[in-house]
């Protein structure tokens, strides 16, 4: 991506997944016969990368998931459905936002099971970051989750510094 292409704004459904389906198998079952967290996050971060890095016009890698909520199970016969998108940019990182929901094979009821936020860094041929274009919101849903994704880079940097007065404090190195 040329630095200039990073000054053009791009709307949330450039880049957005809806209704992305995974079947539901045997082996990604754990002992409970439900589906293995580990295994939805996995995916769930593959979807976000592939959000962040046609978003960014590059690659992206993940920095960070933030408000990992299990809500409910997902089960043997069960589809999963993903619906993923950014919910803002900054200079050189976005958050995408990734809903699971699953259902019966054959249809019925969908449930919410699983959301989480995912922080990327767009990094340039040298490794290093480099800048990502902004999000423009445009539908009450998308402005109000631009809107919480500041609140929650605020909470994460504020965390973050405060971990490493922690450790210093304690004599550990940051």
């Amino acid at each position: 991506m040329n630095p200039s292409d990073a000054k053009v704004a791009r709307p949330v459904s450039y880049s957005a997944v809806r209704d992305q389906v995974h079947l539901v198998f045997p082996n990604d079952l754990n002992q409970n016969s439900t589906v293995f967290g580990g295994l939805i996050l996995a995916s769930m971060d593959r979807i976000a990368a592939v959000i962040a890095n046609k978003h960014a016009g590059g690659p992206c890698v993940t920095v960070g998931v933030d408000a990992v909520h299990f809500i409910a199970p997902a089960r043997g016969g069960d589809v999963l459905i993903y619906h993923a998108s950014v919910n803002r940019a900054w200079n050189t990182s976005l958050e995408i936002g990734v809903k699971v929901e699953a259902e019966m094979v054959g249809g019925g009821d969908r449930r919410h099971i699983l959301s989480a936020y995912f922080t990327f860094v767009a990094q340039g041929a040298d490794g290093r970051p480099r800048p990502v274009p902004a999000i423009t919101p445009e539908t009450p849903e998308e402005k109000h989750r631009y809107e919480e994704a500041q609140f929650r880079r605020e909470s994460r940097l504020r965390n973050a510094e405060e971990l490493k007065k922690f450790r210093e404090s304690a004599g550990r190195k940051v």
